[in-house]
C-alpha cells in the first residue's frame, strides 16, 4: 500500500513548528486550517444536493439510509444516525450507522477491522439491507477496504450508493452513484484525519440528513417542528414553538400539546385550524405530513 499520494497523508507546511508553539499559537494554527473546510465543501454542494435527493426518495418510499465507515468516519456516521430520532422524531431504523468492529469500536480501536472485506457484507445483511435502501460510505482516504466492499455489495444488489471522502480521485468515488470529494488537504498533524477531514465529514453528514428531514416535512420554516419532547428542555422548546407560531398563550400551548402527546406540529394545526386531534392528523396525511401545506 502506498499512502504517499493521499492528500491527507501529506505534511502541512503551515504547522511544521506546531510542536514548539504556545497554547494560543496552537489554537490559532488549527483554527486557520479549519477555516478552509467550508470553502472546500462549497465546491461539492451539487453532489451533496444529489445525495439529499437520493436519501429523501428512499425514506419517502419507506426504505432506509445506511452509513458505513471505519474509525472516525464510522463514529461520525453512527453519531449522525443516532441524532435523528430525538431531533426529528423518526424511527431509529430509518437511518442506521454501521462501524467496522461494531459497537465496541465506538470507544476503542479494533485492530484490522477496517481491512475486512467480508465483515461489511455480514454487517449489512444483519439489517436485511436491500436494493431499495441507500448506502453512504464514509472514508477519508477513499480506499478503506471495509467501506469499498460494503459499497460494492450494495451496488450488486442494485441499491443507490454515495461516497464521502476527502481525497482526490478516490477509489470509492469510482464505484458509486454520487461521489462527494471534499479536498481538505494535509492535516495540522500529519495523517490525523480526525481533524479537518473529520470536521468536513461531520458537516456534510449534517447537510445530508438535515436536508432529507426538511424535504420530509420535519421542519416548518426553520423550526424543529417534529421534535421529540423527551426532556425538560425539549418540552419547553415545544411549548415556545407552538406559542410563537400560533401567537397563543402559554396555557393554551400546554393544554393543546397534552392532547396530542406533545407534538408541536399537531398542536399548531389544532389551534390555527380549530380542529380536533383526529382531524389534524388526517389533514397532515393529506398534505404529505408538511405543516406548511396544511396551513
Amino acid at each position: 500500500m502506498n499512502i504517499k499520494n493521499i492528500s491527507t497523508e501529506k505534511r502541512n507546511l503551515n504547522t511544521m513548528k506546531i510542536d514548539k508553539a504556545s497554547s494560543l499559537e496552537i489554537a490559532k494554527l488549527i483554527n486557520n486550517e479549519d477555516k478552509t473546510i467550508p470553502l472546500a465543501i462549497e465546491k461539492e454542494l451539487k453532489s451533496i444536493a444529489d445525495a439529499i435527493d437520493l436519501g429523501y426518495l428512499a425514506l419517502k418510499n419507506n426504505s432506509r439510509i445506511f452509513y458505513i465507515g471505519a474509525g472516525t468516519s464510522g463514529r461520525l456516521g453512527v453519531l449522525d444516525a443516532s441524532e435523528m430520532p430525538p431531533t426529528f422524531n423518526v424511527d431509529a431504523n430509518m437511518i442506521i450507522g454501521i462501524i467496522a468492529g461494531g459497537e465496541e469500536a465506538l470507544r476503542k480501536p479494533i485492530e484490522g477491522a477496517e481491512d475486512s472485506i467480508e465483515k461489511p457484507i455480514i454487517d449489512l445483511q444483519k439489517f436485511q439491507f436491500n436494493k431499495h435502501d441507500v448506502l453512504i460510505g464514509i472514508t477519508a482516504s477513499g480506499r478503506t477496504p471495509y467501506v469499498l466492499s460494503g459499497l460494492k455489495y450494495a451496488k450488486e444488489l442494485g441499491a443507490k450508493t454515495i461516497s464521502i471522502s476527502t481525497s482526490k480521485n478516490s477509489e470509492v468515488g469510482q464505484i458509486v452513484d454520487v461521489k462527494i470529494e471534499v479536498i481538505t488537504g494535509s492535516e495540522p498533524i500529519t495523517g490525523s484525519t480526525r481533524m479537518k477531514s473529520g470536521t468536513a465529514q461531520k458537516m456534510i453528514l449534517n447537510m445530508i440528513s438535515t436536508g432529507v428531514m426538511i424535504k420530509l416535512g420535519k421542519v416548518y420554516q426553520n423550526w424543529m417542528i417534529d421534535v421529540r419532547s423527551s426532556n425538560e428542555k425539549l418540552y419547553e422548546r415545544a411549548i415556545n414553538m407552538v406559542m410563537e407560531i400560533t401567537n397563543c398563550s402559554r396555557e393554551k400551548s400546554i393544554e393543546t400539546l397534552k392532547k396530542c402527546e406533545y407534538s408541536p406540529k399537531l398542536a399548531v394545526i389544532m389551534i390555527l385550524k380549530n380542529v380536533s386531534l383526529e382531524k389534524s392528523k388526517k389533514m397532515l396525511i393529506k398534505n404529505n405530513n408538511k405543516l406548511s401545506e396544511v396551513l
